[in-house]
């Protein structure tokens, strides 16, 4: 293998190319560099030569939720050309609905209660508080990201600004305001590292677009048997999984996202996370 990698990064065209992900491309691509790997951007929505490439990662999708079926058209388009994908074509499609959380939940990894709804109603969310036990809960569409037209709800809120298409419903979780996430990272199916994500005060987002406070992170054992729980439900290999776990409503770590598509992966964080991730690339290639 001659070590050629592929990064896809946002649609040019799409709202997720006015972000920050030229940043985040150097951070992934500098340790796959310093093994020396050759590493080449390359936009997922109009990508030509990618079955050139000894691995193509899509690291940078960002936006890809806003053309959901473009999306998987492009996944089974690389898959048919022979690709190699890392994580793989079946990954990319199941991960982009979080409905994979009622599947992972069937499996025995501890989710935070979820239920799924065609369509965002003050009846489902009625019906959702009762059946959870709360007065307030939070509802995002089953595709998204980065917190988009996601909303905190109490009864008589509304539902303005929330999901416009088939959504899921969880209880509010206090804990993500005094505790914030703790996302693990795996690469290869080894533990890496991890960090913290808080919001800021008032705030129940914790993404770097609503300018939560992250910092690095020594997760705790019962947070690592969360994490690895959840990757003993996942029937593909992976190269790469970020574990975002929030305190459930008993008090224990549960999965509120898996990120297996295009997580930032914080290698900024801990000194030698890139060092691991460039060792699994470069095992996954058989380098």
């Amino acid at each position: 293998m001659t070590g050629r990698i592929a990064i896809l990064t946002p649609d040019a065209t799409s709202e997720g190319f006015r972000t920050r992900w030229p940043d985040v491309l150097e951070r992934n691509a500098a340790p796959l560099r310093a093994a020396g790997l050759s590493v080449e951007a390359r936009d997922w929505a109009s990508a030509s030569d990618l079955p050139g490439f000894d691995l193509v990662l899509p690291l940078l999708v960002w936006g890809y939720p806003f053309a959901p079926d473009q999306w998987l058209a492009a996944v089974d388009l690389w898959e048919a050309q022979g690709v190699r994908l890392a994580n793989p074509a079946p990954v990319l499609r199941w991960n982009a609905d979080k409905a994979y959380l009622g599947t992972l939940a069937g499996r025995g990894a501890p989710v935070v209660p979820t239920r799924y709804v065609d369509a965002l109603t003050e009846r489902a969310l009625a019906d959702s508080a009762a059946a959870f036990g709360t007065g307030r809960l939070v509802a995002k569409p089953r595709i998204s990201s980065s917190g988009w037209q996601t909303i905190r709800w109490s009864p008589g809120s509304g539902v303005e600004g929330g999901p416009e298409g088939a959504a899921m419903i969880q209880p509010y979780l206090p804990a993500i305001e005094a505790q914030g996430e703790a996302s693990l990272f795996y690469f290869g199916g080894r533990y890496s590292h991890a960090v913290s994500k808080r919001p800021q005060p008032g705030e129940f987002r914790v993404q770097p677009e609503y300018d939560g406070i992250i910092a690095a992170y020594r997760p705790e054992p019962e947070e690592r048997q969360a994490a690895e729980r959840v990757l003993a439900a996942v029937e593909e290999d992976l190269l790469y999984a970020r574990i975002d776990l929030v305190r459930g409503p008993d008090g224990k770590p549960a999965l509120i996202e898996l990120e297996l598509i295009e997580p930032d992966l914080y290698l900024g964080y801990d000194p030698e996370a890139g060092g691991r991730f460039a060792a699994a690339v470069e095992e996954r290639i058989g380098r």
